[in-house]
């Protein structure tokens, strides 16, 4: 299995001008955007932790999602939600030959923790031995950033200047997150059952 982001968040979307206020860094100066580079890449830093934290995609992007075959012919579970779109399954042999599938063979299940791709009928298209298929989506809880939701907008600021003011920092144990950005994200992450499997 192999998820790729197709695209990545366009620079328009990310908040720059309110991370420069959330910093409380200086205006009306000359050089005020010569920091703009470096704020972007916390800011995406931080929307990634979140969502590899949460198995949610902020803002809208495409990916395409690559498979040796099926977990369940009766449904497969998407990486990531929320998916608003599937574009394109795509099957491949074992030479790498590859058929689009016809696109009334399947559809969308939404949900905001498990999407699915549902045959129309009783089973999803059969992958050939050796074979592979490859699923194009469209993900993301908002098109840009005034779509995110407050307390996930929040937590992409603190955690992004979290990494701003440490960005020097190399004692931190793997894995550290705030307790203010763990507690804001907490109500998104998957929801698990039992021993360690995601329902």
């Amino acid at each position: 299995m192999m998820l790729i982001e197709e695209t990545s968040v366009p620079d328009a979307a990310l908040p720059v001008d309110q991370f420069k206020a959330h910093l409380r860094l200086g205006t009306g100066f000359a050089e005020d955007n010569v920091q703009d580079e470096v704020l972007k890449s916390f800011l995406r830093a931080a929307i990634a932790a979140i969502e590899a934290r949460t198995g949610k995609v902020l803002i809208a992007r495409e990916f395409s999602w690559s498979l040796n075959g099926w977990r369940d012919r009766g449904g497969e579970v998407l990486p990531v939600a929320p998916v608003t779109g599937v574009d394109a399954v795509t099957l491949a042999d074992a030479e790498g030959v590859e058929a689009v599938v016809e696109v009334g063979s399947y559809r969308l299940e939404p949900d905001s923790q498990r999407p699915r791709l549902r045959p129309a009928g009783a089973l999803l298209p059969a992958v050939g031995t050796g074979g592979s298929v490859k699923i194009a989506f469209t993900a993301g809880m908002a098109a840009d950033w005034g779509g995110l939701p407050a307390d996930l907008g929040q937590a992409v600021l603190l955690l992004a200047a979290h990494y701003y003011e440490y960005r020097n920092e190399t004692a931190l144990g793997d894995g550290c997150m705030p307790f203010g950005v763990t507690s804001l994200i907490q109500r998104y992450r998957m929801v698990r059952f039992g021993a360690g499997v995601v329902q």
